[in-house]
This record gives C-alpha cells, structure tokens and sequence, in this order.
C-alpha cells in the first residue's frame, strides 16, 4: 500500500515537472520577414553585362599625381585606420564567443582555519571522534585544498554555435564596411582633385580675362581723352576690373580650401599638391560600362554589409529563441583537501564530483522574452535595410548615368558658346574704336566671355565628378 501511494506521488510530481518545464519552454509569437533580392534587369534597356565597377581604381584612374593622393590616403587615413580597430574588435567577439562553448576550466588551492563552538551540534561530534586513536580531531581546524573545476554547458539547442556564426557575420560585415569608406574615400578625393584642377583653370581665365579688361580700360581712357565717352564708361571698365580681381582672391581661397581638404583625407597637415591643370577642359571622362542591376549584389560594399548583417540577425533570432529552452551544464572538480598539508597529496586526501544540471526558465520570463522580441525586430528592420540598400543603389546608377549624358550635351553646347563670346571680344573691341558699338556692349561681351568659360569649366569638372560617381554607385574603388 506503502509502495503504491509512493508510486502516484512520483507519477503525479514527474507530470508536474513535465507541464511546468513545458510551461517555461513556451515561445511568445513572432513574425519573420523574407528579403527581397527583386530589381530591374537592365539599366535603361542596356544589355551589356561588362561592369566597369570591376576594375581595381588603378587601373580606373591613370593621373599618377592622383594615384599617389589616393596611395597616400589608404595608409594614412585616420577614419580607415579607426574602421581597422573597429575590425579587430569584431574579429575578438568571433574569439569570446567560440570560448562560450568550449569546457572551461580553472586551477586554484586554498587555505583557512575553522573553530567551531564546543557545544554546538558540530562540536560535540568532533569532540567524540578522534582523528586516530588517542589523537582528538584539532579545534581550530585547518584546511588545505589544491584542485581543478571544470564546468561545461552543452550547446544542445546550437545557442552558442549560432551566436558564434553571427559574430562571424558581424566580422565580415565591417569588412564590407571598410571596403564602402573605402570606395567613399577614393570618390571624395577624386572629386576633390578634379575640383582643383578646374580652379586652377578658373583662375588662369580670370587672368587672362583682367589683361583683356585692363587693355578694354586703357582704350576706353583714350576714347575719354578724345571726348567719344563720358567718365561713366571708364567707372563702369574700373569696376568691371575690381570685380575679377576680387573674384581672382575668391578662387585663391577655394583652392587653399580644397588643397587642405585632400590633404585633411590624407591624414596630413596642410602643403601644397603636386598637380597638372594644363588641358582640363580637354580631358575625356573614363568610359563607365554600368552592366546589369544584379551584379550590384556582388559589387557594392554597402549591400554585401547590408545583406551579412541580415544573415546575423537572423542567427541572433535563433540563439535568443534558444533561451526558452533547457539547458544543460556539467561541473566536475578533482583535487586534494586535509587539515594538514602533510597530509594532502594523500590516496585518503582526494576528493572528486561530478554533476548535471537540466535547467528551463520559468518565473520573470520578461527578460529573455524582450530579448527574443528584440533580435527578431531586428531581423525585420535588416530585411528593410537591406532592400532599401538595393534600391538606393539602383536610383544612384541611373542618377548618374543621365547626369554624364546631359552634361555631355551641355558641354557641346556651352563650347560653341564660348568660342562664339571669344569672338565677340575683338569684334566688339573693333566696333567700339571706329564708334559703331556702345561700350556697354564690349563691357556685357567681355562679361559674358568669361562666365561662359568659367561655366565651361564647371561643366567639365562635374562631368569628371559624375563619372567617379558611377564608378563608385556601381560598386568600384575597393578593389585593389
């Protein structure tokens, strides 16, 4: 009878537990979210697969002073050298999480002394018991131990594996993200030496453009002396010439700026660039093959990141779902404990446990629930950003690539309009001395002459610039 209510009690306990530990390993409900990898399949209906993004920005660029600018800054920019910290930090989290699942174990001994009171439960049997026969057990009580612990939690759910994995990711992920700086890095001083080659042009113009306003002024002096013009025609020429000299400072200052820019980029303080600005208007933009929309997958730095960071997030799910789980952890010590160091390293001296513990969370589950709800919005939130990723690389392209089009028409354009002002600067000049033109008109010329060069300028340094860009959208400038 005995046997039998003992028997249900067991049954009914053992089907307690069950329900409870059921009970812990309940999961809250989630939603996951798929990526979509969808995008158009050409570029404007360009059917060519070539990918300029492909060539290493040696090859891509052949300027030797800006492949030296360029060498400079990937040994000696502060922002890549911090990225490559950040890499390092990434590449020890991959080590702290493959420990996790590994035995540790650790080594140690001890020592103290323990008196206990004689008439005490503890005090009473020690002082009936003798160690040896007619030698009484000491009081106080030393204690020495020398020994190993070892602890090992079995990764039966793959928690750890996967938190491994996604550190792994991570890892990879900033790799990517060095290699977007990167390609940002190479754009920005590109751009910036374009920009100063152009000023440089710009100033040879303004230059060139104040003799031929002084010569105007001394012309409109001596038609003043013969009495064909007023003082106003020589006020307005004086101005005129102020006005560029001013300008003339103003580019000056842009150069000074945008040197100590590239310089800034370089890691460096502020010297002067070696450069040739001779031809700019002349220099032809690199031919930028574009290829398909699915190649960006493989070519751009920023998707490849977005993509692994999603891969991460995804396993962070996993491991976090892990934690309503039971979860099991072995101990075991081994070692030598006596009273008297004489005695330690004894067969009598040696002490040995081993033990498994099977645990599942039950009570105040908020905090592994938030945890789980938290890696799994995250996830969704990597599924956007890395759509949103694709999406702004696609409108980068096709930016860019009408952009090197519509300027290409309007630098012809505006060619045909400064060879036709420059012209027009003699022939108002030659009008103006035999009184068949108002000064007005050879002062608005001269005006018009060199905005339309400094605009020609312009116009070729952001062709320059839009085509560094492509190359960049498209994923190139991180391969070496």
């Amino acid at each position: 009878m005995k046997v039998m209510k003992r028997n249900k009690i067991l049954k009914y306990t053992g089907a307690i537990y069950v329900s409870v530990l059921a009970m812990g390993c309940s999961l809250p409900s989630y939603v996951q979210k798929s990526e979509s990898k969808l995008a158009p399949a050409t570029f404007y209906n360009s059917q060519d697969t070539t990918n300029s993004s492909r060539l290493p920005w040696k090859e891509f660029f052949t300027d030797p002073n800006l492949v030296g600018l360029i060498d400079t800054a990937l040994s000696k920019n502060q922002e890549l050298n911090i990225l490559l910290q950040e890499i390092s930090m990434a590449n020890n989290e991959i080590r702290a999480r493959k420990g996790e699942y590994l035995p540790f174990a650790t080594t140690g001994g001890s020592a103290g002394v323990d008196r206990v009171a004689r008439y005490t439960r503890s005090g009473t049997v020690e002082a009936n018991n003798e160690i040896k026969p007619g030698k009484e057990v000491p009081n106080p009580l030393p204690d020495f131990m020398l020994g190993f612990n070892a602890w090992w939690e079995i990764d039966i759910w793959n928690k750890l594996h996967n938190a491994k994995k996604a550190a792994t990711l991570r890892y990879l992920a900033t790799v990517e993200g060095r290699n977007f700086v990167l390609t940002q890095l190479i754009a920005e001083i590109a751009n910036s030496y374009y920009e100063l080659l152009a000023l440089d042009n710009q100033l040879e113009i303004i230059r060139q453009n104040l003799e031929i306003q002084q010569n105007a002024l001394e012309i409109v002096k001596l038609e003043k002396s013969a009495a064909r013009v007023t003082e106003l025609a020589v006020r307005r020429f004086e101005a005129e010439l102020f006005k560029n000299r001013s300008r003339q400072f103003n580019v000056q200052q842009s150069i000074i700026q945008t040197e100590n820019r590239i310089n800034f980029l370089l890691g460096r303080f502020p010297q002067p660039l070696k450069r040739t600005s001779q031809g700019f208007n002349a220099l032809l933009p690199n031919m930028v093959v574009v290829g398909v929309p699915s190649q960006l997958l493989n070519n751009r730095p920023d998707i490849r990141q977005s993509l692994l960071q999603l891969s991460a997030a995804k396993l962070d799910v996993k491991s976090t779902r892990a934690n309503f789980y039971p979860s099991l952890r072995i101990t075991a010590g081994l070692g030598y404990q006596a009273f008297n160091p004489a005695y330690l390293i004894q067969p009598q001296s040696l002490l040995y446990s081993v033990a498994g513990d099977l645990m599942a969370p039950l009570v105040n589950r908020n905090a592994i629930k938030a945890i789980y709800l938290n890696a799994n919005a995250a996830q969704v939130q990597a599924v956007y950003n890395f759509e949103r990723s694709i999406v702004r690389a696609h409108i980068e392209v096709a930016n860019q690539m009408a952009k090197i089009n519509n300027l290409q028409q309007s630098f012809e354009m505006k060619s045909q309009q400064v060879e036709a002002l420059t012209e027009s600067i003699a022939i108002s000049t030659r009008l103006f001395r035999s009184a068949r033109a108002d000064y007005m008109e050879v002062l608005l010329t001269q005006r018009d002459a060199l905005e339309s060069k400094i605009d020609l300028i312009e116009n070729k340094k952001q062709q320059m610039n839009a085509m560094v860009d492509l190359y960049q959208a498209l994923g190139g400038g991180w391969k070496q």
